[in-house]
């Protein structure tokens, strides 16, 4: 059986709450809870706030990052996240962001990252 790296959820999140979607400290707070609620470590936080709307930001955790970038005047964000090894569940995240941007609907596929059918154990790297 294939074992991955990791689970790369993209999530398209409909009809959210412009106002929040639109205002850097609230994505940011959100984000940040999102991590955390599933257990993430982490490490860095980024955000940016576009004139005249839009905000876009990662936070980088242990297990990889979580990323959005929102359309407030569509109500839309695009949202990945992305984690590594069995401890946090990515959809944990996703689910609590679309809680707090009071959505109306997500739609979001897992991708699994790094998939190997061999042993995952550490190799020594190879120079070319």
């Amino acid at each position: 059986m294939a074992k991955s790296l990791g689970r790369h959820v993209l999530a398209e999140i409909y009809e959210c709450d412009s106002e929040i979607l639109n205002d850097i400290h609230q994505v940011e707070k959100i984000m940040v809870k999102a991590a955390l609620e599933a257990g993430a470590e982490i490490r860095e936080v980024a955000f940016h706030k576009f004139s005249p709307q839009g905000v876009s930001g990662v936070v980088v955790i242990s297990e990889s990052h979580l990323a959005i970038h929102t359309w407030p005047e569509l109500g839309y964000a695009a949202v990945d996240v992305f984690t590594c090894g069995d401890s946090v569940d990515p959809w944990v995240s996703c689910n609590y962001i679309k809680q707090q941007f009071a959505a109306q609907r997500m739609e979001a596929k897992e991708v699994k990252r790094g998939v190997f059918s061999q042993d995952l154990t550490h190799k020594p790297a190879v120079n070319l």
